[in-house]
């Protein structure tokens, strides 16, 4: 198994990315209509961040371009790469999506999971050093900056987290903008979500991870929530409430935990997340066993994940390939939104 990011890789995941961000179909809609007018095709809703299926597809479609041309200048795809970065975010194409965020009743607008993936994006362009980056940045700002301020909003409002294995579950929102407000020094929204992460989940014990995975995550709640707070704690503290939360975790169980997931129909978009769910845990046991005295059961389940959902990037099938090379590309530069 691959443990970093290799060019051959990279190429292949670049790939995959180029050719859904500039996909406008099959597009699944999260649109608020108000009226006939504003049923639009996707390119006019938004047209930085139009295809790759969905809007946070193509977000995190544009993260991982982004990712890989940083770590990989000289790529044979580097210069398609850098023109798809300039084509989508542009000054006005950021305005327009900055529009329809700002639109009446578009306020839960792809909340958590595009904000945190759109965070994790303005993060990964400000790394960069060219001008090319730093022009793509400075274009995406104005949105960066609405999203951030509207974590901090939603956060003190939020009375309680959301368990999913989805789009919805707060951690991994949360874990992507994190990372990026230590990575911008954004103390504000860092300390809000140090805060409500505590709140949410400073007292949770024994996971009911009986209960993973459902039939369409791609996310574990029980594993997302640990790698936040494996952020958010100091280190003596969270080996403290990682006990306590999963119990029997470094002595190899629970099984439910570290048995890859069975996928049986590879062409239902929903089924596909479990591909996902591999990458997803293979990147969170990563981080555990890093801090864990005795890992070596937790990182051999986490290769057997990463083995597993490795091999599944590339089905041949949309309803995967659309944005399985994001998890990878995450999962093989760190496991992390910044570096």
């Amino acid at each position: 198994m691959p443990r970093f990011l290799t060019a051959t890789l990279a190429s292949k995941f670049a790939g995959l990315a180029l050719a859904g961000i500039g996909r406008e179909w099959p597009h699944a809609y999260q649109l608020l209509a108000h009226r006939p007018a504003d049923v639009l095709p996707p390119r006019a809703l938004h047209p930085a961040f139009f295809g790759c299926y969905d809007w946070h597809s193509s977000v995190h479609g544009h993260w991982t371009l982004a990712r890989i041309v940083r770590l990989f200048p000289s790529l044979p795809s580097a210069a398609r790469i850098r023109a798809a970065l300039d084509r989508s975010l542009t000054r006005e194409h950021i305005a327009a999506e900055l529009a329809y965020f700002r639109s009446p009743g578009r306020g839960t607008f792809e909340r958590p999971y595009g904000w945190g993936w759109l965070l994790a994006l303005a993060a990964e362009l400000r790394e960069g050093s060219s001008p090319r980056a730093r022009r793509c940045s400075l274009a995406l700002r104005p949105l960066e900056n609405f999203v951030a301020e509207s974590f901090c909003s939603y956060l003190p409002r939020l009375p309680y987290p959301i368990r999913s294995g989805v789009h919805s579950n707060t951690a991994f929102g949360l874990t992507l903008a994190l990372d990026y407000a230590r990575a911008v020094e954004d103390r504000r929204l860092e300390e809000v979500i140090v805060s409500r992460s505590r709140d949410f989940y400073g007292a949770d014990v024994d996971a009911p991870v009986a209960w993973e995975p459902g039939g369409e995550d791609f996310l574990s709640p029980s594993l997302t929530e640990a790698d936040l707070m494996s952020r958010v704690l100091p280190a003596a503290e969270f080996r403290r409430w990682l006990g306590r939360f999963l119990p029997g975790l470094e002595n190899g169980g629970p099984s439910a935990l570290i048995r890859p997931p069975l996928v049986i129909d590879r062409r239902d978009a929903r089924q596909v997340h479990l591909d996902g769910l591999c990458l997803s845990r293979a990147w969170a046991l990563h981080r555990l066993a890093s801090v864990m005295p005795t890992n070596e059961k937790v990182s051999a389940a986490a290769g057997r994940h990463a083995r597993a959902g490795l091999s599944r990037v590339s089905s041949g099938d949309y309803a995967g390939e659309h944005w399985l090379a994001s998890f990878a590309v995450y999962l093989l530069s760190g496991g992390s939104a910044s570096q």
